[in-house]
């Protein structure tokens, strides 16, 4: 009998470890299904929309219409750490970077040809805002970091460049010739900056030699490919290939990656960041359409698996896949992925980025519907005003997603 009691004890123990295991199997699989569920189009078309709505309706600067802020809610008392120099307090309108996310955006939800008429309109209204930054004072003509009629500011060269992507993508979605002719407005300005020291490449700010910059270069070189795909003009091409290689000769670090930055004295600053590298990528990819090289192939296939050794979560009790370094960066890095997805039909990093976005909107908002910078349910993070730049990148990677299933689904 205590043989018999002994052998059930064993055995209701057995049951109640498998019954265990199975539990916290299921919370795993549910925990997992969360955020990594293939979700129907339709709802990232749903997220896209709505996300821009609330950054439409809530960012909208009530005494400057037709600008925007840098934070919502706006106290305008945050440092703002993304300029030349100290940091500069918050004004009543957003500088040019957090706005050219709006206008990229925009765009994404224009080339959707379910929604394109609905949102034309409020791409006449962005481009009108990035406007009032156009400054005709000096030449060559280019956009500076705060409205002209505010004060008189610094021009960026990777604004600049990513006031031209813009505009390329709104000529692509439209046919507009004055989108197009802007672009090369906005080229112009960048290859003035264009100097021999450190063998080429243009600096970060205009006026400035204290470093050439991945974001400048790169920018540099989308801008020059995207006119070049439009005017098949060899001109852009052979400025897109001049960025390209510089950025590969001077900034490409041994992992793989893009290194920040190159000073004047040749010392190189090896901080990397998602977008430097996502803009290679995207850059490698349009030279090999552009010229059939497959070497910029196996360039674009090398640098997507450096990135995703390099920018993966070192914590494997994370939730997500990568490390966030700035939600807008990884939105350039999935630029990258997914013009590389198009050529060769790896999928695995177009689902790693999808897989911590969802994981994010789900785990993320706060009471506004606005997701954390570090897209993580942190508390502190939840309380904080959310930053532009932040937010208006989430309507563009579910834009992209649902193009991306749409498409293969048809």
């Amino acid at each position: 009998m205590y043989l018999l009691t002994k052998q059930f004890q064993k055995s209701v123990k057995a049951v109640a470890v498998i019954r265990y295991s199975l539990t916290c199997l299921f919370l795993l699989c549910f925990a997992q299904k969360s955020y990594t569920q293939d979700l129907p189009a339709a709802d990232y078309l749903y997220r896209a929309e709505l996300i821009y709505a609330n950054v439409w309706k809530d960012y909208q600067a009530q005494a400057n219409p037709g600008l925007f802020t840098e934070n919502y809610p706006s106290a305008q008392n945050d440092s703002l750490t993304y300029l030349q120099g100290s940091a500069v307090k918050e004004r009543p309108v957003s500088f040019l970077w957090p706005l050219s996310g709006m206008f990229s955006a925009t765009n994404a939800l224009v080339s959707i040809p379910a929604v394109k008429e609905k949102y034309k309109p409020y791409l006449i209204k962005i481009i009108s805002s990035v406007e009032q930054y156009r400054d005709t004072t000096r030449s060559p003509v280019g956009y500076q970091a705060y409205p002209v009629k505010f004060e008189k500011a610094d021009r960026y060269y990777d604004d600049n460049g990513l006031v031209g992507i813009d505009e390329m993508e709104a000529y692509f979605n439209t046919k507009n010739p004055l989108y197009l002719q802007r672009a090369k407005t906005v080229f112009t300005f960048i290859i003035s900056g264009w100097d021999d020291q450190l063998g080429g490449g243009v600096s970060w700010l205009e006026g400035h030699r204290d470093q050439k910059p991945a974001c400048s270069n790169g920018m540099a070189a989308l801008v020059a490919l995207k006119i070049y795909q439009a005017t098949k003009d060899p001109h852009y091409l052979n400025w897109g290939e001049k960025f390209y290689g510089w950025m590969y000769e001077h900034l490409r670090d041994s992992s793989g990656v893009y290194d920040n930055d190159i000073k004047p004295d040749g010392k190189v600053n090896k901080t990397f960041w998602t977008y430097n590298s996502g803009s290679m990528l995207e850059a490698s990819v349009l030279l090999y359409q552009f010229t059939g090289n497959k070497l910029y192939l196996k360039q674009a296939q090398q640098l997507a698996i450096s990135t995703y050794t390099q920018f993966k979560s070192a914590s494997p009790d994370s939730p997500l896949l990568f490390k966030i370094d700035l939600p807008w960066f990884v939105t350039i890095l999935f630029r990258g992925y997914e013009a590389l997805y198009l050529q060769d039909g790896n999928k695995q990093y177009i689902t790693a980025v999808e897989k911590d976005l969802n994981y994010a909107w789900q785990h993320s908002r706060d009471q506004y519907g606005l997701l954390t910078h570090s897209w993580k349910p942190n508390p502190a993070d939840l309380k904080k005003p959310k930053w532009l730049l932040d937010e208006n990148c989430i309507a563009e990677l579910y834009a992209r997603l649902y193009r991306l299933k749409d498409h293969s689904a048809n």
